[in-house]
């Protein structure tokens, strides 16, 4: 376990935990080790029988493995150390026995850390809500202000919601209370449904309220008093009334009767195993073993690294359209970690526009892969109206799958089109890259890829239908051009040997 984790646990405890964020993560493993000791007589009274059911377990830690090594996401070998865990519980102890320790195992996965664009996104869309409610309380207090974005200004001073004000920090934690206390609260189903059913709620509400307060505050003592230890306390009191509330919900389900927290009963002492076998867990410690085996061959193996045409030879000019290159800041090239980017401004006849832009990754690994844009964009403020994938039939190349959004912010409006082509692939969301780019890496020793985006904005009154059109007609004469920029699926030129870092 540990030649095939270390690395993965490495950057688990020494770095995910240690972001403001997630630093709520270093209490996970003391609280599943009292709920284990809590309940060791009954897990002594039971007897240990190998499994080879726990198979399945180590089948699935195997091919989270392999997509979090070749496909270039961490979260992915945080789930193969995970079911890597379950494995060998069930194969050395056997179901029964694995059932008892399954909820303080379960609790293990709350400190695995969500990837960036899935906790920017939830982080963003906390941060308009908590914003918006912040801005009705003070309305409810009698308290002029004005909401824009996530932006509350009172006329003498402005308060911003930033990320870590989002109320994402408060919401994890408190449904990690939930949990354990719903562990504990053994009533019926529904009752113990609805109380982690209502942490969701609770944490949007009290966090929308603390803005509230926060802006009461800044009113009568000025704006100083949001910051440092005093608004370090705010969060704190609002978490502890929060679990209080909990704590009152399970009292009003349970209608006063009997203790809130259960006491688990201890089983008589059970018969003797026939006798222990090593068999299973063997069997899934040599599967696991034989994937780290492979990675790291894999690993020394020079990766294919084809040669694309520069992405600046992607030219400017086509018939009814004029464009000129955009230099973006070194800061976001640095983020971005690409191989080669364009982006270019083009116009049309008609005075309409449509920014190009293209990102080129010559091999993806963990932490240097393709970033989708909706991370950017919804960062940037602007709010996807309507988005999905579509089948569209691009005048003179054909149908293609592309995702759609229409984005507003401001009264402003913009339609965009994106997709990432990979090796022959014109792929749509961030699952089909990680599986692809996992498979192309085992069967073609190659990883690269690229992200495609076009966004055109919308005139004053100017219908969706004269955007799509506008965009459909600029696809028409760009997308040929850039199937001979970069490498398809078939023999390419290599860069040269150079293995995996």
């Amino acid at each position: 376990m540990a030649l095939a984790y270390h690395s993965a646990v490495w950057r688990l405890v020494g770095s995910e935990w240690g972001r403001a964020d997630f630093d709520y993560c270093w209490l996970i493993p003391p609280v599943m080790a009292w709920l284990l000791w809590e309940r060791r007589a009954e897990l002594l009274a039971l007897p240990s029988r190998p499994s080879w059911g726990g198979l399945w377990a180590f089948a699935a830690a195997v091919f989270f493995l392999l997509l979090g090594e070749l496909g270039g996401e961490f979260l992915s070998l945080y789930l193969s150390l995970w079911f890597a865990i379950i494995g060998l519980c069930w194969t050395i102890m056997g179901r029964r026995k694995l059932m008892v320790a399954l909820f303080p195992l379960f609790l293990l996965l709350t400190a695995f850390p969500p990837p960036n664009y899935v906790y920017s996104r939830l982080t963003l869309g906390m941060q308009l809500l908590s914003t918006r409610l912040g801005a009705e309380f003070l309305h409810l207090a009698g308290v002029p202000a004005y909401r824009e974005g996530n932006v509350i200004d009172l006329g003498f001073t402005q308060l911003e919601v930033v990320a870590a004000c989002s109320g994402l920090r408060f919401l994890i934690p408190l449904v990690i209370v939930a949990m354990v206390l719903t562990y504990y609260f053994r009533r019926e189903w529904w009752k113990r449904a609805l109380l982690l059913a209502a942490t969701l709620p609770l944490a949007i509400v009290m966090n929308g309220l603390r803005i509230g307060v926060s802006g009461l505050l800044a009113r009568s003592y000025g704006a100083s008093i949001l910051e440092g230890t005093a608004h370090d306390i705010m969060g704190w009191a609002m978490f502890a009334l929060s679990s209080l509330c909990l704590l009152g919900l399970m009292r009003l389900l349970s209608r006063g009767r009997g203790p809130l927290l259960a006491v688990f009963p201890v089983p008589a002492p059970g018969d003797a195993p026939a006798g222990a076998s090593l068999g299973p867990v063997l069997a899934g410690l040599i599967l696991v073993l034989a994937a780290t085996g492979f990675i790291r061959y894999r690993a020394a193996t020079p990766d294919v690294l084809p040669v694309a045409r520069p992405l600046s030879t992607f030219p400017l000019a086509f018939p009814g359209w004029q464009g000129r290159f955009i230099a973006m800041d070194q800061k976001f090239i640095d983020e971005l970690d690409f191989s080669d980017y364009v982006q270019i401004d083009f116009r049309d006849q008609r005075g309409g526009s449509v920014d190009f832009y293209v990102a080129w990754y010559q091999s993806q690994s963990k932490g240097e892969s393709i970033h989708s844009p909706e991370t950017c964009l919804r960062g940037g403020g602007w709010n996807f109206a309507r988005s999905g994938t579509v089948q569209v039939d691009v005048p003179g190349f054909g149908p293609v799958r592309l995702n759609r959004a229409l984005l507003e912010q401001g009264g402003r409006r913009m339609l965009s089109y994106f997709w990432f082509p990979a090796r022959g692939r014109m792929l749509t969301n961030g699952v089909e890259l990680k599986l692809a780019t996992m498979w192309d890496s085992l069967t073609l020793r190659r990883t690269d890829g690229a992200l495609v985006r076009v966004i055109t904005p919308l005139a004053q009154g100017e219908s969706e239908a004269l955007a799509e059109e506008r965009l459909l007609a600029f696809l028409g004469q760009a997308m040929p051009v850039l199937g001979g920029i970069l490498p398809g699926r078939g023999p390419v030129l290599e860069a040269g040997a150079g293995g995996r870092s």
